[in-house]
């Protein structure tokens, strides 16, 4: 197949996708001064909203602007740095930003659901499943899904970092069939897109394709926290779990949405996982470590095994049951990562012992793994 040709199959591949996830950036959503930018707002709005007017096609917005949102009513200048105040102006504005897209998407009968996620919500397995039926209902009910990370009750060490990885892995959760990130440029490029001679890359076949090039770290307008260097990591994260993502600007989200050329496409690298692993291994952060001895990296590593007690060299952290805990090798590298179950200070006294002799002299809820297969995933290097 030509390039002409194969480009023209991937665009026809992005106009026939049925469940779409759409990324927009707080610069893509307010004024200079910070605020809503009503406009904008409907602008966007109009575009999703006469994609999905015929009733084939679904729409899950992952939404930014929370935080500058509420910015110009609590008198802040700029976006704080604290998260104490990030999250006071993050609990106004996101009232005025659902309140925004309901007023707007009302124009044309369109409910829309507002869903908040941490990822502390989204690694667990009960929490995985039930962020799963409520997106999917609202979307078999006619609304359309409005995700934000909830900034209001995050903390440092289980927020996502920013809305384009969340969009990736609510993109693997809703099992979209495209991921479409706007941003304020009209897709990556091979330099710095304001400097004579840059390029824009129209196709990413892999990794491969941009090893050498710089990216950029910071978004222009300084309300927001990603730049292209997340947008990039969060397309190759989904394209890794199987969905072809397009990176453009927000002004031409219709072009993308039609499967126009123009803007930056990655292909799919990869197939699509069981479902939670990709949330464990990009929006999960360990709350303490295991050390496996040489024997168990290779069960859990090689043989794709559950992690039992008599692996396990130490223990350090203080988590519980149910937390997300790093699988270190005995030179310190993280080998796996997985959902632990039993508390911290329980293990110590399980180490080197088998599950028989433990729910001998322990009581049969002791005959169980440390980390059983289906709550890990191995870590590539």
């Amino acid at each position: 197949m030509s390039g002409a040709a194969g480009s023209a199959a991937v665009r026809d591949g992005v106009a026939g996708a049925r469940r779409i996830v759409v990324k927009v950036g707080s610069s893509s959503l307010t004024t200079a001064a910070g605020g809503l930018d009503a406009d904008r707002v409907d602008a966007l709005v109009d575009v999703m909203a006469k994609v999905r007017s015929g009733g084939e096609r679904e729409i899950v917005l992952v939404s930014s602007g929370a935080i500058a949102a509420g910015l110009a009513p609590l008198g802040l200048q700029r976006r704080p740095r604290d998260l104490a105040r990030q999250q006071a102006a993050a609990s106004v504005g996101q009232g005025l930003l659902v309140a925004r897209y309901t007023a707007s998407f009302a124009r044309y009968g369109v409910r829309v659901g507002q869903v908040l996620l941490t990822s502390d919500d989204t690694s667990r397995r009960a929490h995985y499943r039930n962020a799963y039926r409520t997106l999917d209902k609202l979307l078999a009910m006619g609304a359309l899904p409005v995700v934000n990370e909830n900034d209001t009750v995050a903390t440092d060490e289980i927020r996502f970092g920013d809305n384009d990885r969340l969009a990736a892995l609510v993109a693997h959760l809703v099992r979209a069939d495209l991921l479409v990130l706007l941003s304020d440029v009209d897709g990556l490029y091979d330099g710095d897109p304001s400097s004579p001679g840059a390029s824009r890359i129209p196709e990413v076949a892999g990794p491969q394709d941009i090893a050498g090039i710089s990216i950029g770290s910071a978004g222009k307008a300084g309300v927001g926290t990603g730049g292209m260097v997340t947008k990039v990591e969060a397309a190759r994260i989904a394209a890794a779990a199987g969905i072809p993502v397009v990176l453009t600007s927000a002004t031409r989200v219709a072009d993308a949405l039609a499967g126009r050329a123009g803007g930056t496409y990655f292909h799919p690298t990869g197939r699509r996982s069981a479902d939670r692993l990709l949330w464990l291994a990009h929006a999960s952060t360990p709350r303490g470590s295991l050390t496996l001895d040489e024997g168990a990296v290779r069960a859990v590593v090689e043989r794709g095994s559950s992690l039992l007690p008599a692996g396990i060299a130490s223990v350090e952290g203080d988590f519980a049951a149910g937390d997300p805990v790093e699988l270190r090798d005995t030179e310190g590298r993280a080998v796996a990562r997985g959902l632990v179950n039993f508390d911290a200070k329980e293990i110590p006294r399980l180490l080197g012992r088998s599950t028989r002799d433990l729910a001998r002299e322990l009581g049969p809820a002791y005959e169980r793994e440390i980390v059983h297969r289906d709550d890990l995933v191995v870590l590539g290097h």
